[in-house]
């Protein structure tokens, strides 16, 4: 009886282990490039929904908005976007092409999704910017998101091993003690964490919903600010759930390179 008990106990264990490691979804924007050069002028979208650092993917229906805001000018690319698959699970993509210098801001607004594991359904804001041409304003300026994260460090531009200051708002004001987790997008899953922890990076916002953390390697990070909702959301059986707001900021960081 005691052997069981002690299989009971670890089999308990490592169900709980395992849905905390399920609790880190990301929506996810991931351009080709995060600054537009004359070299380039066209570059293209992924987005899809997934755990990053473990290459695991979710199914992501068609967003229910997909926008470009630039110059306080906001133009819908729903449209615009096409099915794929990203990480083995349904995704969609698009091609932009940049005409003129601006600081882009991308959102993607999706359906909820509905999480069994966590018995609530996740909306995540998910924002990029990318700079194109030079251009260097706006990137501080919230698009009026029910929840986002304005940076507070230039989103773009910056080395691996900088720090990334953001403040999180929800519906305008500052989101105080906001939890935000961090994951490193790491594609081609190349890279193997420590232990589980090491997966999703946890930091706490201030009493004005700011946070600062450090990347350690070049490549996208993506931040998601969680926040509980004031409303709820029907389950697949019509009950009242709880509703999981994020808001995403994916930036991308670069090396030093090398003269020829």
């Amino acid at each position: 009886m005691k052997h069981v008990r002690q299989l009971t106990f670890a089999a308990t264990l490592l169900f709980i282990f395992s849905t905390q490691n399920c609790l880190a979804h990301f929506g996810m924007i991931i351009p080709e490039k995060s600054i537009i050069t004359q070299d380039k002028k066209n570059a293209k979208f992924e987005l899809a929904f997934a755990h990053p650092f473990e290459n695991k993917g979710m199914d992501l229906e068609k967003p229910e908005k997909f926008t470009m805001t630039v110059n306080g000018q906001t133009t819908d690319l729903t449209d615009n976007l096409k099915a794929t698959t990203f990480m083995g699970h349904k995704a969609w993509n698009t091609d932009i092409s940049f005409k003129r210098p601006g600081v882009y801001v991308f959102v993607m607004e999706p359906h909820p999704y509905w999480e069994p594991a966590e018995d609530i359904s996740i909306i995540h804001y998910t924002k990029t910017i990318v700079a194109a041409f030079g251009d260097d304003t706006g990137w501080d300026e919230p698009v009026g998101l029910p929840t986002e994260i304005v940076p507070l460090t230039r989103p773009f531009g910056n080395y691996a091993g900088n720090s990334f200051t953001g403040k999180v708002l929800v519906k305008g004001k500052p989101a105080a003690g906001a939890e935000v987790e961090v994951e490193y997008y790491n594609k081609g899953n190349t890279l193997l964490a420590p232990d589980d922890y090491h997966i999703t990076q946890v930091v706490k916002a201030d009493s004005n919903g700011v946070f600062t953390f450090t990347c350690p390697r070049a490549g996208w990070w993506g931040f998601a600010a969680l926040t509980e909702a004031d409303y709820t959301l029907q389950d697949p059986e019509e009950n009242d759930k709880g509703v999981e707001t994020g808001a995403v900021l994916w930036i991308h960081l670069d090396n030093f390179q090398k003269r020829d």
